[in-house]
């Protein structure tokens, strides 16, 4: 379940009571007149089943709680009552299936800004990756494909377009952009920098790596497992199994790629710089493609499962004023 904890001017707290005791699916009700300070109002505590979660944040979005009050929402881990239980079985649909979508938003905004620490993080990966196809070394790029941080701008794109939100797909893609542009800028000097130390050379570029050789040679299955970890990424977010993510990262060569472009262009191979581009392209390419449509589906599916599954009112919410 969710836990909802709202500030609320006084003169509205009735009209607020009302919207949450009307949406099924509510329980724990309680209000703390008073008792807040900045901003001046009452505490509205509820819990809330997630599949009628959105439905609720939404209206009180419309009824502007976010601007003369708050709104803040808070994943629970487990809840103990039988009017929790009941609550749940009451709201239309299964929880495991709902999406949403302030929450969605909300994370993925804040993953998609360009920043020092998003640019050091992709920086950082992305020389790890340049050691890795410079050795031939399979645990380095694993390793570097894991501390990437661009899915968080690929799932922005996704859930803007599905949002029909174009601010938001411009900061996504300047995240994107700007964050390779950059992070292949300051490889390729920490190529050159390597080797001046001795520690790079050319024929570490062009000699045969079977652990890494693929990262420069797209083709369909490169796609192929950008779609499939694009869906696991999307529903990942979407169901707060986070840790999916990590087996997203580490699927797909799109540092691995900015990589290889970025020293194989300090070498001027252009063939390996513009086959590594090809690769970081249709890696990305993939995952919005794929997450759009899993959000798309998401969106269809949920929308019938509550149009078709009957509404058990079950128990009214009770409410208690401190």
């Amino acid at each position: 379940m969710l836990h909802l904890r709202l500030i609320v001017p006084a003169d509205r707290t009735d009209e607020v009571l009302g919207l949450v005791e009307r949406t099924v699916g509510t329980a724990h009700v309680a209000v703390l007149a008073g008792a807040a300070r900045s901003p001046v109002g009452d505490v509205v505590l509820c819990d809330v089943a997630r599949e009628a979660g959105d439905e609720l944040i939404g209206a009180l979005r419309k009824m502007g709680i976010d601007d003369c009050g708050s709104i803040t929402v808070e994943n629970m881990d487990l809840t103990l009552s039988r009017r929790a239980d009941e609550a749940e079985r009451a709201a239309p649909g299964e929880g495991a299936d709902a999406v949403l979508w302030e929450e969605l938003s909300e994370v993925t905004h804040e993953e998609s800004t360009f920043s020092a620490t998003y640019v050091a993080f992709l920086a950082v990966a992305t020389m790890l990756a340049a050691c890795g196809v410079m050795l031939d070394n399979a645990i380095l790029i694993v390793g570097a494909m894991a501390v990437g941080p661009e899915f968080g701008p690929l799932a922005g794109i996704s859930t803007a377009l599905v949002q029909r939100a174009p601010r938001l797909v411009a900061r996504s893609l300047w995240a994107l952009i700007g964050g390779f542009a950059a992070a292949m800028v300051l490889t390729a000097g920490f190529a050159w920098l390597m080797d001046a130390f001795g520690l790079f050379n050319a024929d570490m570029v062009t000699a045969d790596r079977p652990n890494t050789g693929f990262i420069w040679h797209p083709d369909w299955m490169s796609f192929v497992v950008a779609l499939l970890a694009g869906v696991a990424g999307t529903l990942s977010l979407t169901s707060a199994k986070s840790g999916a993510l990590i087996g997203v990262a580490i699927s797909v060569t799109t540092v691995p790629a900015a990589a290889n472009a970025a020293v194989a262009f300090s070498y001027q191979d252009l063939q390996q710089t513009w086959g590594s581009s090809g690769q970081l392209l249709a890696n990305l390419g993939g995952i919005v493609l794929a997450g759009t449509l899993t959000l798309l589906i998401q969106k269809a599916l949920w929308n019938t499962q509550r149009r078709t599954t009957p509404v058990d009112r079950g128990t009214p919410s009770t409410s208690g004023r401190v």
